[in-house]
């Protein structure tokens, strides 16, 4: 569903990301953590098709993104949905109108009995008439994740999403994520906050200087490093790990 091969993106004489490779099946759930600058959100908007890498092979809900060709990326469209860390909304459009525009776009069966249920468990339901500029970040980040879910999408980038939202808000997101995730989307969830995301995470994507330090299952992680009391921890011995490496 998705695989990702030696991504490479370089900003002209920056280098975001360097050679990175890993891979999520249909179910699976991607933590990609690490430290701000890690080449996190550069590694995520090449996937999402948004800016186009500089060298590597990358396919995404089956869509072959090498080339940046423009009918896999209108493909892509229909089968991926991205919420950035700050998702940009429509600041003359009410709640409810947001996602009647989506269903409209991606011609949602019974779009509006979906909206509903989808404001409704986020919360959302008494803001349905509520312009967008009304929100609190954290409620823009809910409508931004009702119009992602509304069109169930196979594959889901969501990066810093729990920014702005309260515990239960947290709570709900990630129960969200477990319950796309059984239903068969592959999800990548991005933080530089590992507790935040443990619990959720099949897998584990660290990456630090624009390269991957690890890549694997939860579990083998806390198994390289059975003295840690904690996968927070078993993460920083990893990152120290390598960092010695390479000094």
């Amino acid at each position: 569903m998705l695989r990702c091969h030696q991504l490479r993106k370089l900003y002209e004489d920056h280098l975001a990301v360097d050679g990175v490779s890993f891979q999520l099946e249909p179910g699976e759930i991607g933590g990609l953590v690490g430290p701000n600058g890690a080449g996190k959100t550069t590694t995520m908007r090449c996937l999402a098709g948004l800016i186009p890498a500089t060298g590597g092979q990358l396919a995404v809900a089956d869509c072959n993104l090498a080339d940046h060709d423009s009918a896999s990326l209108t493909e892509l469209k229909r089968r991926l949905a991205y919420v950035p860390d700050d998702p940009p909304l429509f600041d003359d459009l009410t709640v409810g109108q947001h996602l009647e525009f989506i269903g409209r776009i991606y011609n949602v069966p019974d779009r509006r009995a979906k909206a509903s249920e989808l404001l409704e468990y986020f919360q959302l339901d008494d803001k349905v008439n509520a312009g967008a500029t009304t929100l609190s970040r954290g409620m823009r980040q809910k409508l931004a994740i009702c119009c992602a879910y509304l069109y169930d999408p196979q594959v889901l980038l969501l990066d810093e999403p729990m920014t702005g939202l309260d515990p239960p808000g947290i709570r709900r997101l990630l129960q969200s994520i477990r319950d796309r995730a059984a239903a068969g989307a592959t999800v990548i969830i991005s933080s530089h906050l590992l507790a935040m995301i443990e619990d959720v995470c099949t897998h584990l994507i660290v990456m630090q200087h624009g390269r991957l330090q690890y890549f694997g299952d939860v579990q083998s992680l806390r198994n390289e490093f059975p003295s840690a009391t904690s996968l927070e921890q078993a993460y920083f011995e990893a990152t120290a790990r390598e960092l010695s490496a390479c000094s």
